[in-house]
């Protein structure tokens, strides 16, 4: 991430505290339809992520095109599209993290909208064709969603409904399960917690996970472990913590020893 993408999500994460109880469900799904809208129009998105443009003029073009959204959705769209972003793609990566963000700050405090999203994507992972289904960037996006509505529906909070309906609407060439890991992280950050995501050929026990997630707490503040089953990393296992990447597969060892015999 460049260092003009951090401050633009730095001022968009300032904006929307600022907005308190105006972040609503609504105004989430607003905002991820506009992020749709955006990148569903290549000329909208080139005029919107120009970072020469007039910041004004853009809120303008906002205005003209969001102005039936929901007032919270608006401003903060207002606000994105007036940042300097390292690259134009940025932009529609910060529009969804903002409404995931929205989507964790209006979720009721019982909800545990990470824990619904690596339900989630356990399910589609150990269902081909449900994998298929929901992540073939070739399928229509209005089918997707219905099946991840009928398959969520009252087994999920309305939020985890609304991020995974739009992730597999704009996957933006991302793997359904990264992108649900993705997502539990921004909604985890927003709680100001952290999700370890731990990669291992055999699956872990539950006092395996637990003591591991022990130790990754004292260390870097994990409050859980998400755990994922890659056979092609052979052994060892590899974790992801917000940055902070610890790998310590053996496929990514054989891969250092090939490259040592090579130089």
């Amino acid at each position: 991430m460049g260092s003009a993408t951090r401050e633009a999500i730095a001022a968009a994460k300032a904006a929307l505290a600022a907005h308190g109880d105006s972040a609503t469900l609504g105004a989430g799904r607003d905002l991820f339809a506009a992020g749709r809208v955006i990148g569903d129009s290549a000329q909208l998105h080139t005029v919107l992520a120009d970072s020469s443009a007039d910041p004004a003029a853009k809120s303008d073009v906002v205005e003209r095109i969001f102005g039936s959204l929901d007032s919270a959705a608006r401003g903060l769209l207002s606000g994105l599209v007036a940042s300097r972003w390292s690259q134009p793609d940025d932009l529609l990566a910060g529009i969804e993290e903002i409404a995931i963000r929205i989507m964790a700050i209006s979720a009721d405090s019982s909800v545990d909208i990470p824990a619904e999203l690596f339900a989630f994507g356990a399910a589609v992972s150990s269902n081909a064709e449900l994998e298929l289904a929901v992540g073939n960037k070739l399928g229509d996006p209005a089918a997707k969603v219905a099946l991840v509505d009928a398959l969520l529906d009252g087994k999920a909070s309305e939020q985890t409904i609304a991020i995974i309906g739009h992730l597999v609407r704009q996957p933006r060439g991302r793997r359904i399960g990264a992108l649900l890991r993705y997502a539990a992280g921004v909604v985890a950050d927003q709680h100001e917690q952290a999700i370890a995501t731990v990669t291992v050929a055999t699956a872990l026990s539950d006092e395996q996970v637990e003591r591991l997630r022990e130790g990754l707490a004292k260390k870097y503040g994990a409050s859980r472990v998400n755990q994922v089953v890659d056979a092609s990393i052979i052994g060892g296992m590899r974790i992801s913590i917000g940055d902070v990447v610890i790998d310590d597969s053996v496929a990514t060892r054989v891969k250092e020893l090939k490259l040592q015999l090579a130089s």
